[in-house]
């Protein structure tokens, strides 16, 4: 069985931390050789898509995670899986490669995460498909929208809709005398479309992030718990992770979801959950599963594979 990888540099990764490398160390204990691929490596030629990838061997240790191989150009329709796990910036480039990947997926290849999901489905505004279990929101580039939506919360979170890692997020309350230089700011005077939340108080208690596997919550979460320098709950803004046992309120959540999002072509995802809301579901390149395999009997990444050997 043949894995290809499309990622940023494996050289500049946190290997103690990063998804992409839990993955595919998964994946080299199923049986999968592995190929990995930089999104400016990859086109069309003559309707077939086509890479510039090296075979690569990983290893759990942090001084040194990953060996090299041959490189060479392959055809990605080749591959009995692709993993798309390229950070944001989500730009055109992003949407370019997904076309790409689109051919390789006609041509047999499963893609991981399908990449019309990727297109369709923004990491933000996709909560709002699912109204029963999200805060009230707000999508809006309207300065005025954002001035209504705050007297009616009195404390709210905006966000722009193509960050991560926690960046460009606010939190605003109602007396602000900041309110306006920040929705000037981030809406760049109405012309930028962003998202504004109710503020949800349990975030002091942690930002948990769930892992959704062809429809079905793994069992164990990663609760990433704000410092007292800083709102927000990741883990690069200085948060501290602590892995518990998913409530009920949780599960009734990803069951509201992972069946719309299946159909969709979302085999693999990281949904976020404050108190008992949804507030993202990251399908990109979702991470979290390095903590929780570290820190408890639950390997997120197993059961991804395991889920996906059925599935064929």
């Amino acid at each position: 069985m043949k894995l290809a990888v499309v990622m940023d540099p494996i050289e500049q990764i946190k290997p103690e931390k990063d998804g992409t490398l839990d993955l595919l160390l998964s994946a080299q204990t199923f049986g999968y050789e592995l190929t990995r691929f930089h999104s400016d490596g990859l086109k069309i030629i003559d309707g077939k898509p086509l890479g510039i990838g090296r075979s690569i061997t990983v290893s759990d240790d942090i001084e040194n995670w990953f060996s090299y191989g041959i490189e060479n150009e392959f055809c990605l329709s080749d591959f009995d899986v692709i993993l798309m796990r390229k950070d944001p910036p989500f730009d055109m480039e992003y949407i370019y490669v997904t076309y790409i990947l689109d051919l390789a997926k006609m041509g047999g290849a499963k893609v991981i995460n399908e990449p019309s999901a990727i297109r369709n489905l923004n990491e933000k505004v996709s909560i709002t498909m699912f109204p029963s279990v999200t805060p009230p929101t707000l999508v809006t580039s309207n300065q005025s929208d954002l001035e209504s939506f705050l007297i009616q919360e009195n404390k709210i979170v905006v966000k722009p809709l193509d960050g991560m890692g926690g960046r460009s997020i606010f939190i605003v309350e109602r007396g602000d005398l900041n309110t306006n230089t920040i929705f000037e700011e981030m809406t760049k005077n109405n012309s930028r479309t962003i998202m504004a939340q109710k503020y949800i108080p349990e975030i002091k208690d942690g930002d948990k992030r769930i892992h959704l596997v062809f429809g079905n919550h793994v069992d164990m979460a990663l609760a990433r718990i704000p410092s007292e320098e800083d709102h927000r709950g990741n883990l690069v803004m200085g948060a501290v992770g602590e892995v518990r046992k998913l409530t009920k309120r949780d599960i009734e959540i990803c069951n509201a979801i992972g069946e719309t999002l299946l159909k969709a072509g979302v085999y693999f995802a990281g949904i976020d959950v404050i108190g008992d809301y949804l507030s993202e579901i990251n399908i990109t390149s979702p991470t979290g599963m390095r903590e929780i395999s570290k820190n408890s009997e639950v390997n997120v990444s197993d059961c991804f594979f395991e889920a996906l050997q059925k599935t064929n």
